[in-house]
C-alpha cells in the first residue's frame, strides 16, 4: 500500500492550484486546517472507517460538522476525498498544501523548542537571525521543553539547529567516552 502522503500529494497539489488560481490560498489554508482538525476526531474517524456508511453519507457529516465554514469548492472536495476513501489523509494534505503555499510566499516554517518561555522580542530577534540565515521570511512556532536545561533548538525542514545546553552535554560526554 502506498505511503499517505504519496496518496495526499495530489489532492493537495489540486487544492493549491484552485486556491491559487483563485487568490484564496490563507482561505483555502484555514478550510484545510479545520477539514483535518474534523477528520482527527475519533468520532469521526469511526465513521469514514464504517463500510456501512456510503461515501456521501460521510462526506454529509464531514460538511455538517463544518456547516458555514466551507466554500462551494471545499465541500467538493470533501466529497471528492470521500469518494476515493482519502479522508484519512487530511492531515497530509494538509501538510502538502502548507509546504507549497510557503513555497510560494518565500516563507519556511520553523520548530522552535526552548528550555524556557521567550518573551515577545527574544522570539522577534531570532525570527530576524534565522531569515537572514535563511534568506527567507520565517514563521516560527515556540514550544518549552524544560529537559533542554537550556538554549535552544531549531528545526527549519531537513535542517537542526541545536543550541541546547542538553546537546552540548551529551556531545561532551561523547568526547569523554572516546
Amino acid at each position: 500500500m502506498a505511503e499517505p502522503s504519496t496518496i495526499a500529494r495530489p489532492y493537495a497539489e489540486a487544492a493549491f492550484r484552485l486556491a491559487d488560481a483563485q487568490g484564496k490560498l490563507a482561505e483555502w489554508s484555514v478550510v484545510l486546517a479545520n477539514l483535518a482538525a474534523v477528520a482527527a476526531d475519533e468520532r469521526v474517524r469511526r465513521a469514514v472507517g464504517d463500510p456501512n456508511l456510503s461515501a456521501a453519507r460521510v462526506a454529509g457529516l464531514i460538511v455538517s460538522v463544518l456547516a458555514g465554514k466551507l466554500s462551494g469548492d471545499a465541500e467538493n472536495f470533501v466529497r471528492v476525498l470521500a469518494e476515493n476513501d482519502r479522508l484519512g489523509v487530511l492531515t497530509e494534505i494538509r501538510t502538502h498544501f502548507e509546504a507549497l503555499k510557503n513555497e510560494r510566499e518565500g516563507t519556511v516554517e520553523a520548530e522552535v523548542t526552548t528550555a524556557f518561555e521567550m518573551d515577545q522580542a527574544q522570539v522577534a530577534d531570532l525570527v530576524s537571525r534565522l531569515e537572514k540565515s535563511t534568506g527567507r521570511k520565517v514563521k516560527a512556532r515556540v514550544s518549552v521543553d524544560k529537559s533542554l536545561i537550556g538554549g535552544v533548538k531549531v528545526v527549519i525542514g531537513d535542517k537542526v539547529i541545536d543550541g541546547s545546553a542538553r546537546a552540548q552535554l551529551s556531545a561532551l560526554e561523547n568526547a569523554l567516552k572516546a
